[in-house]
């Protein structure tokens, strides 16, 4: 009986000593982890050697304290001696991960009933999150407002700008109107342009003009504004304005969007276009759509998948948001999706 008790004691007090050391080894090496996630180093000495971040790529916001790679706050250190700055191996890691992402390029075209200021929010979100970004006036539009302007004119003054800045590897991005603008501009300096992105933007197909790509219903009515205006203008009335390109939006902020808008110069959209080189081209493509975007009616005229289509091989992107409202109101996310749509 004696003999019995110790042969079920022996494996007993065995598994007893096993799981003991078992929950003791688990516990030092929580105790470890958590007294490495403590131990401090030093911030730009780490980034530069061990992530091979360029030390003047790495500064502190004067105004909060925090530490920036390339103008963008990352952290803010746990400590600063001597002032020398010191964070945790976790941080440091998640800071050099983020800074070394890919930076791009930006040119921004923006739509019919707008000018470049369109993209004044967009363009600060995408510049914080450190790409580099342009956002033209083309020919006819803001203070070159003219309501002769042709759509050879605007194409010249986007492809110049971008030549006279020698633009390279540039994510070019049309909005609305402004897809036919970079349709064309791709053409003249393809060997520039890195990828083409629409945004809500109309894909013309060749020999098309933009009200072409619109139903039967939408070219009557624009050709009625047009022979109305005394000036070859659109102006398009406020209650079709604020259901179709502002719909999100609030009654304030759709009259103040519809009340900075020009009429628009009614050429550019009637021109058909000579399109041949550009789906001859093999630049790579990307379209974003918003799908509470009303501007054109969903079905066989829409954004997506109708204008879309036209690219043949293409990267979609989507998000929630109407035709300009957006721009307005969800900077941030809209300058997240162009980014998803520009990336490499």
């Amino acid at each position: 009986m004696k003999l019995l008790k110790n042969k079920i004691a022996i494996p007993f007090l065995v598994a007893v000593l096993t799981l003991i050391g078992l929950q003791l080894g688990s516990m030092a090496a929580t105790a470890q982890a958590a007294a490495a996630q403590t131990v401090l180093l030093p911030v730009r000495q780490t980034l530069v050697t061990q992530y091979h971040i360029d030390s003047s790529r790495i500064t502190v916001n004067a105004h909060n304290g925090f530490i920036q790679i390339d103008g963008r706050d990352m952290f803010k250190p746990k400590s600063v001696k001597a002032g020398t700055a010191y964070d945790t191996a976790e941080t440091l890691a998640a800071a050099a991960k983020t800074g070394t992402e890919q930076k791009l390029t930006f040119v921004l075209i923006h739509g019919a009933w707008a000018d470049a200021s369109f993209w004044d929010k967009t363009a600060a979100e995408l510049r914080k999150a450190g790409h580099t970004v342009y956002a033209p006036e083309y020919a006819g539009h803001g203070d070159q407002y003219d309501p002769k302007v042709t759509h050879e004119q605007i194409t010249k003054s986007v492809v110049d700008f971008i030549t006279g800045k020698n633009l390279k590897d540039i994510v070019l991005v049309g909005h609305s109107f402004g897809g036919t603008v970079i349709q064309k501009v791709s053409e003249q300096i393809p060997d520039r342009i890195k990828r083409l992105v629409f945004f809500n933007a109309f894909v013309s197909l060749d020999g098309q003009s933009l009200v072409d790509q619109t139903p039967p219903e939408v070219q009557d009515l624009f050709q009625q504004l047009k022979d109305a205006s005394g000036n070859n203008t659109l102006t398009m009335p406020f209650p079709l304005f604020r259901d179709t390109i502002v719909n999100t939006a609030s009654l304030d902020l759709a009259k103040r969007i519809y009340e900075s808008a020009k009429p628009e110069p009614a050429e550019p959209l009637f021109e058909k276009l000579d399109l041949k080189k550009f789906y001859s081209l093999n630049i790579p493509k990307s379209y974003l759509y918003l799908t509470s975007d009303t501007a054109l009616p969903q079905g066989p005229y829409g954004w997506h998948p109708a204008q879309s289509s036209h690219l043949g091989l293409f990267r979609l992107i989507t998000g929630e948001g109407d035709h300009m409202t957006t721009a307005y109101t969800e900077p941030k996310m809209l300058a997240e999706k162009i980014v998803a749509a520009g990336r490499d």
